[in-house]
């Protein structure tokens, strides 16, 4: 097998004498889906600021690209090739598709700040990267607050891409949106999958959606992995005693049943 883009080796993070990361271990390829699950408190949050340079580690290593790797800041793990999509999204709904696609690295004619946008070619590039994983924005300088929650996470994702993002860090991008909606983001994570290029990090707690677009997955509980494999691996029922904490859902039952 090809040598992962980001490895992750015995990660811990600890915040006073809590534990929340206890020794985790994650490998993304190229062209693969790989599903982070977990429920709320599993540690998938606080993995992916350590990925995205925001915390940094206690102990462990990250590897991009097969060397040792070490964020100070999200600016180094930008630099490094790891692009972070937020639920947030960090866009500003009165602004333009463009202006919040070049947000901070605008392109200028003459020295900056004194020099003049270059709004055609900029325009050019978000169109162009927009239809590259499957949204057609016809105007460029409509406001991003006339996007729908979809296209929106489609734009974060292009702009990620677009300026050098070789692993792709997706947070919950489906949660907040409707069903038609989720589709359209489910749809462009396999447009990202089949560049090839790209390793994409799918945090989730939706088991359908990372039935649907994921090759393979690792999950949380507690800040420990508690189970891996790939999509040959892991079929329907194991996947979903995994992502209740590695409980049998007869267990569980029984647990709701005693609490009536």
């Amino acid at each position: 097998m090809a040598e992962p883009l980001i490895r992750v080796r015995d990660l811990v993070k600890q915040f006073g004498p809590f534990t929340a990361l206890n020794g985790v271990n994650l490998e993304a390829y190229a062209g693969e889906v790989h599903a982070l699950l977990g429920d709320n408190g599993a540690g998938k949050s606080t993995l992916i600021r350590i990925l995205s340079g925001v915390h940094q580690p206690t102990s462990g290593q990250i590897f991009v690209e097969g060397k040792v790797v070490g964020f100070r800041s999200p600016r180094d793990a930008s630099l490094a090739g790891i692009g972070t999509v937020y639920q947030d999204l960090a866009l500003n709904p009165l602004m333009s598709v463009t202006r919040n696609f070049f947000m901070g690295r605008e392109i200028y004619q003459g020295p900056r700040p004194f020099g003049f946008l270059r709004m055609n070619e900029m325009d050019h590039v978000t169109h162009d990267e927009m239809i590259k994983i499957g949204i057609d924005i016809s105007d460029p300088q409509q406001a991003v607050g006339t996007m729908s929650g979809g296209q929106r996470q489609t734009l974060a994702i292009a702009r990620a891409i677009y300026f050098g993002a070789k692993v792709l860090v997706l947070d919950e991008p489906t949660s907040a949106l409707g069903q038609k909606q989720q589709l359209q983001v489910l749809k462009t994570i396999s447009r990202v999958r089949a560049r090839g290029d790209i390793a994409v990090i799918f945090i989730t707690h939706n088991e359908l959606h990372a039935q649907l677009v994921a090759d393979r997955y690792t999950f949380l509980s507690l800040g420990e992995v508690i189970g891996e494999g790939t999509k040959t691996d892991l079929k329907g029922p194991q996947i979903r005693r995994l992502m209740a904490g590695g409980a049998e859902i007869s267990d569980l039952e029984k647990e709701l049943i005693e609490a009536m």
